[in-house]
């Protein structure tokens, strides 16, 4: 992706040094399988990460193979993720994708969106109902390693307060918008360090704005303050 200068504002090297002083410089976990990777990041909607690590491993048990879970019934799918919530409708996105990706591939093997041209991959990745540019990010970030930023709850608020996303905006704009203004290197990272932010300090209610080591860049706290 082609950046210019004045994409990126000023603030942004301290908003991603302070948070490495705070949080470190978490590690990306190889050899991730792109569709374990999928299937993961739609059971994490709206859910904890318990919940949803949780409903994968019970998938994973009742289904050794995705070909056994393509040919299950969407009810012995929902009953085996309902730990993670929303287990209904996460169930029929589930089958759906399974079969789709075997009448495209005749396989289960997405190994080859490591190679394809990027937005080729996200189109791909955007073709299967259920899947928004959030899922094709952390798909293609963690297991194809490619430079994508996926954009979470918390990442969204954080941006808006800090002022690097307008309020309002698609979440396609939104992500194209923060890859554009953050080094490619530092994505996994920034990924990482501004949830942790965002589950301790950030806040969606009552902020603890005194302890956040990136409030002298947010508009938010000036707004607020």
């Amino acid at each position: 992706m082609n950046r210019e200068v004045n994409e990126v504002p000023e603030s942004i090297p301290y908003i991603i040094q302070n948070l490495r002083a705070v949080y470190g410089v978490p590690e990306l976990e190889r050899d991730l399988d792109p569709l374990n990777a999928l299937i993961e990041t739609i059971l994490s909607q709206s859910t904890t990460n318990i919940n949803s690590r949780r409903a994968f491993e019970s998938l994973k048990r009742r289904f050794p193979t995705w070909e056994a879970a393509r040919r299950a019934r969407t009810a012995s799918i929902e009953e085996a993720i309902r730990s993670g919530g929303l287990a209904k409708q996460k169930s029929v996105i589930i089958k759906n994708i399974l079969n789709e990706i075997y009448a495209k591939l005749g396989s289960f093997d997405l190994s080859f969106l490591k190679q394809m041209p990027l937005e080729e991959a996200r189109d791909f990745l955007l073709s299967f109902k259920g899947v928004g540019p959030k899922t094709v990010a952390c798909v293609l970030l963690f297991s194809c390693e490619r430079p994508v930023f996926p954009i979470d709850t918390h990442i969204f608020r954080i941006a808006r307060r800090l002022g690097l996303i307008p309020e309002k905006g698609s979440d396609a704009e939104a992500h194209r918008m923060m890859e554009a203004m953050l080094p490619e290197e530092r994505f996994y990272e920034v990924h990482v360090n501004l949830i942790r932010h965002g589950r301790t300090i950030c806040r969606p209610q009552n902020p603890l704005c005194e302890a956040c080591c990136i409030v002298d860049y947010c508009r938010y706290y000036r707004e607020r303050v």
